[in-house]
């Protein structure tokens, strides 16, 4: 027999130190005091169906952001007309998706679509028979990307409020062309994170129109350019403070760069916001030009508070307040750090997923694991005796670099997955198999017990190598288009397809090796 160089028993040596290192965090369900922080304190992150938590399945309504991108227009509109010194009557939103413009009647219409046409071109153009009406489309492309947009956005801005809400091993992924779904393992307050998640979060500054009449808005006779707005809180007996605003945003919280939550000298909370460099100069010029007039904060078409400007704020701070909770008031510094949502997002789909539940399959999941794992080996240690019993070292290693592959990748563990390691137990000894019915071959054609086992490994070592990379690429596919469970069950499959090969082949190979060194064998136990 071959010599056996010293690396290799070395590195199965250092592969297994490595690997319970990497597992006994999950094992002991943390680390000890005494465990060094330079060491592996990670466990192993469980999925939805192990620890429970909350399913969200959220419907994107992209076509608010084409909405919002067409109000959006009438300001950039004005903007460029004034800016060219172009007369006209009126610019308001038209439909979902156009702007129109009403021209006076000595306006110069081709001069209208020279300009319009490029400073805008992600629009189209067209104008009545008079030629006294322009309207201005946002083209079907454009607004094809402003959907798509609008959901990949919707994505990261759940994510880092997620993030920030404090949830382990969340899951955020694209769904179809306007959904997105959402799973949040170990979830203890699902009431909270829908409000945190579903709310769209947008923040504006409007001017309270203190020359209006509130009490005919309120019957109905809004003046034209105003919005009524109601406050976050009841306020005595008269219910929910309303106010008459200007309808245009004269700020909007998209130049916001933080939101902390602060208290007052009656430690009562409120929300501290910076603006941007874009945002400090712009709400400095505001509050200069609207001394002694009220602005209002408003939060998703909510009026959270309407000060009174005293003076010119520079420095680009402003405050939140509103009778918050602290909990309320972290939540909307969440949001409002995260940013906000570029269009509303309804739940269609809920479910809870319970504690119990959760420990229900664990325990289900680890009696198949032991029965399955159990059977395996006491059939490859009867078949085929000594060899069979190498091949369940094999296996049992199998499992354990495993699971400590999943610590150290921070792979969620799921139901599915557990079903995979399971599968994985068979495929690990299926390799040893052939390897032993090879050896078997060649001990029935008259092979030496030594010649037979090398013959055996290095003729079934093609055959294994194939069915691996063949599973392996399946399992690559699955985590590709697959979602939830069926990921979960890629990750353990594809991980220990290659921790298979490595201990079916390489690991069992050098221990028979060191078995037979220096050995005149003339029988094998196989």
């Amino acid at each position: 027999m071959r010599q056996v160089p010293l690396w290799k028993p070395a590195l199965i040596i250092f592969s297994v130190v490595i690997s319970l290192f990497y597992i006994f965090p999950s094992i002991n369900h943390g680390t000890p005091s005494w465990w060094p922080s330079w060491l592996p304190n990670r466990i192993i992150a469980q999925g939805l169906d192990l620890q429970g938590g909350l399913y969200l399945l959220l419907n994107v309504e992209a076509d608010k952001a084409v909405e919002q991108t067409a109000e959006n227009l009438v300001d950039e509109v004005r903007g460029i007309l004034r800016k060219e010194q172009l007369r006209y009557q009126t610019v308001e939103r038209d439909g979902l998706d156009a702007v129109s413009i009403q021209l006076t009647d000595n306006s110069d219409s081709p001069k209208f679509r020279q300009i319009l046409e490029k400073e805008l071109p992600a629009t189209l153009f067209s104008e009545d028979i008079s030629g006294k009406k322009v309207r201005l489309a946002i083209k079907p492309q454009e607004q094809k990307e402003i959907r798509r947009f609008a959901l990949d956005q919707s994505i990261q801005t759940i994510r880092s409020r997620v993030d920030q809400f404090g949830v382990t091993e969340p899951t955020i992924q694209k769904q179809g062309e306007d959904r997105i779904l959402v799973q949040l393992p170990g979830l203890t307050d699902p009431t909270r994170a829908k409000a945190l998640i579903g709310r769209t979060a947008r923040l504006e500054f409007k001017m309270v129109d203190e020359k209006g009449d509130l009490n005919a808005a309120l019957s109905g006779r809004v003046p034209p350019g105003d919005v009524v707005l109601y406050g976050n809180r009841e306020s005595g007996q008269k219910g929910r403070p309303s106010y008459l605003l200007k309808k245009r945003t004269v700020l909007s919280g998209d130049l916001l760069t933080d939101a902390r939550v602060n208290f007052t000298q009656y430690n009562e909370p409120y929300v501290s916001i910076t603006f941007n460099r874009q945002g400090e100069r712009k709400f400095a010029q505001l509050t200069g030009e609207h001394v002694n007039e009220r602005m209002a904060i408003v939060l998703d078409n909510v009026v959270y508070s309407a000060p009174v400007i005293r003076e010119k704020i520079e420095g680009g701070r402003a405050q939140i307040s509103g009778s918050f909770t602290t909990e309320e008031a972290h939540d909307l510094a969440i949001i409002l750090r995260a940013g906000a949502l570029p269009a509303p997002v309804k739940i269609v789909e809920e479910r809870t997923v319970g504690p119990t539940l959760g420990q229900d399959s664990i325990d289900q999941g680890l009696a198949s694991i032991l029965i399955g794992g159990a059977l395996v080996l006491l059939f490859m240690g009867v078949y085929y005796k000594g060899f069979g019993w190498l091949a369940n070292m094999a296996v049992l290693l199998n499992v354990l670099m495993l699971m400590a592959a999943l610590a150290m990748m921070q792979a969620t563990l799921t139901m599915p997955g557990i079903a995979g390691a399971v599968l994985l137990m068979g495929m690990s000894v299926d390799a040893n198999v052939l390897i032993f019915e090879r050896i078997r071959e060649e001990l029935r054609v008259g092979k030496t017990p030594l010649a037979a086992i090398e013959h055996g490994y290095s003729r079934a070592f093609a055959t294994i190598l194939d069915s691996h990379i063949t599973t392996l690429i399946t399992g690559l596919v699955l985590y590709q288009f697959g979602t939830g469970p069926v990921r979960g069950f890629a990750v353990t499959l594809s991980i220990g397809l290659v921790i298979s090969m490595y201990t079916a082949v390489f690991v069992t190979r050098v221990v028979l090796d060191m078995i037979l060194q220096g050995r005149h064998v003339k029988t094998l136990s196989v």
